[in-house]
C-alpha cells in the first residue's frame, strides 16, 4: 500500500516588517536645533524683500529699502524688557509729556500672541513710569472698544498683535503719525518654537 500525503497550505508569514513613515520635518524640529541669534537690521530687510519680492516692480521694492537710520541698536539677548527699552528711548519722559495726541501712540509694541504682549505689559512696569498702556489685540477686547478708547483717551504705548493693529490702522482707528518707536518681538519663541515672523499668517 501506498503513503499519501496531504499537501497542506502554506502558511503565509506575516511581514514583521512595517512600512515606515516618513516623518515631515516640522519647523519646531529645524529651529531646536538654532540657537537663537539677536535679530539684525537685516532680517527685517530681508523678511521685506523675501515677503513683497513678487508682486512688487523694482521701483517699488527700492521704496521699501529702510536707510539704517531708521533702526535702533536690536536686543542683543543681554538686556530685559525694560532695561532694552531705557536704552533705546532715554528720553522717554519727555516724550511721554509731550503727546497729547489722541488716536495715536509714542511706541508701539508688535508681538505674536495676546498672551505675550500680556507678558511685556508686565515686564515693562520699570519704563513705564504713569504712562497709560493700550492692549491692541482680539483676546477678550472687541475692536470697537478699542476704537473708541483710542477716540476718548490719549495713550503713550499700544501692545498688540500684528492683526489686530492693522485692523486698526485701516479703519483710521489708529494714527501712525506720531509713532516715534516702533518694537517688533522678533526673539521670542512660542511652545512650537516659532518666532513671530515663522507665522506665515504675520
Amino acid at each position: 500500500p501506498t503513503e499519501c500525503f496531504l499537501n497542506q497550505p502554506e502558511e503565509k508569514q506575516e511581514s514583521t516588517v512595517k512600512a515606515k513613515r516618513r516623518k515631515k520635518k516640522k519647523i519646531s524640529d529645524v529651529l531646536q536645533k538654532s540657537a537663537p541669534k539677536p535679530a539684525v537690521p537685516a532680517d527685517l530687510q530681508n523678511l521685506l524683500t523675501q515677503h513683497f519680492g513678487e508682486n512688487r516692480s523694482v521701483i517699488e521694492l527700492e521704496e521699501l529699502q529702510l536707510s539704517d537710520s531708521c533702526f535702533l541698536p536690536a536686543n542683543d539677548l543681554t538686556h530685559s524688557f525694560s532695561s532694552y527699552l531705557k536704552e533705546i528711548c532715554p528720553k522717554w519722559a519727555k516724550l511721554r509729556r509731550n503727546h497729547k495726541e489722541k488716536k495715536s501712540v509714542v511706541m508701539l509694541v508688535l508681538c505674536s500672541s495676546a498672551l505675550r504682549s500680556l507678558e511685556l505689559i508686565k515686564s515693562m512696569t520699570a519704563f513705564k513710569g504713569d504712562c497709560r498702556v493700550l492692549k491692541l489685540f482680539a483676546k477678550h477686547i472687541k475692536i470697537k472698544e478699542q476704537i473708541n478708547m483710542l477716540e476718548k483717551g490719549v495713550f503713550h504705548i499700544g501692545i498688540g498683535t500684528p492683526g489686530r493693529v492693522k485692523a486698526l490702522v485701516e479703519q483710521d482707528a489708529l494714527c501712525l503719525n506720531s509713532t516715534k518707536y516702533m518694537i517688533l518681538d522678533w526673539n521670542w519663541r512660542d511652545q512650537k518654537l516659532r518666532r513671530m515672523v515663522d507665522i506665515p499668517e504675520v
